[in-house]
């Protein structure tokens, strides 16, 4: 998940003279939490099998190499952070390069196959939770705050952007990943989407306590339409009737909880992204957006290429920007920079309660 999209960079003065660079600017931080989605690369460090550190993955990314996004290219946090004027894409937290100026960058923290709820993904074992994803931000704020002193520090993470991307992985990798799974057993999809909307209320909240005052909060995609859904699940290329419900139960909820936190706190820090909606655009109509297909995966084996893993031995399409998911579960690059225009110009359809142009043309008038 390149265009030609240009805004004018919001720019924050930092007094970064201990780093010998006094009277330079740095651009607006960004901050990216969550799974596979928005992963740039946290995995590669870990030893667990959800990895996209190996080809094909990243063909078509500026170096030609993978780099751990589960993509064919650019993702979502790459497309924003070209789109907020950012020098660069934000590194990945356990990335030993990300340390001095580059810091002020901001950071990725999203890890591969985690969830809401602490369970999920366990079939990953060594992935980066959202609570530890969390830790790891409070980390960097100690980091950075040696850098640059505590109030400026303070004043980069207020004036940050901030994405989360969390919930399909509740549901395909936990709720659904087998039949009669433990969370199925213990709740009815009605019950288990209400719990974990709850629990997700309480991670966006401690996200507003560490600091986050700009938070896009992108729902689940349509998940019963993914090309894996459709291998395991679908008899004539359409959706699972069951994820479908899953998702259209979670994302109202979502939007929900996002109108009771920005009540509560006085103030639009959360904005939902209607990720369902921008996917269900291209799986409705694909040839309007420029795909040949959004059923079929650009890398994958078997039934619309939607069984198992990406790999050098799967097939392999020679246009990826025709294809609107890459692999059996991730958007394309191009598919991602669609996404992103629509975070940013989006209608409500879209965005809750704006979209990011009139986020960033709010903020840049306070400074």
């Amino acid at each position: 998940m390149a265009t030609s999209m240009t805004l004018a960079c919001y720019i924050v003065v930092l007094g970064i003279s201990m780093l010998g660079l006094r009277g330079a600017e740095a651009q607006r931080a960004f901050f990216v939490f969550g799974d596979s989605l928005v992963d740039n690369g946290n995995n590669n460090y870990l030893a667990t099998s959800a990895r996209a550190d190996s080809p094909p993955y990243g063909i078509d990314y500026p170096t030609g190499r993978a780099t751990g996004r589960f993509s064919n290219g650019l993702n979502i946090p790459d497309f924003i952070s070209q789109a907020i004027g950012a020098s660069e894409s934000t590194l990945p937290y356990l990335d030993p390069e990300l340390n001095g100026e580059r810091l002020l960058v901001g950071a990725n923290f999203a890890s591969a196959g985690i969830g809401i709820l602490n369970d999920t993904g366990i079939q990953f074992v060594n992935i980066i939770r959202i609570y530890r994803q969390l830790q790891y931000w409070e980390e960097y704020q100690q980091r950075v705050s040696a850098l640059i002193g505590a109030e400026q520090t303070q004043s980069l993470i207020e004036g940050a952007l901030v994405l989360i991307t969390l919930g399909g992985n509740d549901f395909v990798n936990n709720y659904y990943l087998v039949p009669y799974s433990a969370r199925s057993r213990q709740y009815n999809l009605p019950d288990y989407v209400k719990y974990i909307i709850s629990e997700y209320k309480k991670i966006l909240r401690r996200l507003y306590e560490i600091g986050a005052r700009r938070v896009l909060v992108t729902g689940t995609g349509p998940l019963g339409c993914v090309p894996a859904e459709l291998a395991q699940r679908s008899v004539n290329g359409e959706c699972s009737a069951e994820l479908q419900r899953a998702a259209a139960l979670f994302n109202p909820q979502l939007v929900q909880i996002i109108r009771e936190l920005n009540s509560e706190i006085g103030s639009d820090i959360f904005v939902a992204v209607n990720t369902q909606q921008m996917h269900v655009d291209f799986i409705s109509n694909p040839q309007r957006y420029g795909f040949v297909t959004s059923k079929v995966a650009c890398c994958g084996q078997g039934r619309y290429n939607g069984i198992g893993l990406c790999t050098v031995a799967s097939n392999l399409c020679p246009d990826r920007r025709v294809y609107a998911f890459w692999d059996p579960f991730h958007p394309s690059e191009r598919a991602n920079s669609l996404i992103v225009q629509q975070i940013l110009s989006g209608t409500s359809d879209y965005m809750y309660p704006m979209n990011l142009s009139t986020i960033l043309a709010m903020d840049s008038k306070k400074n």
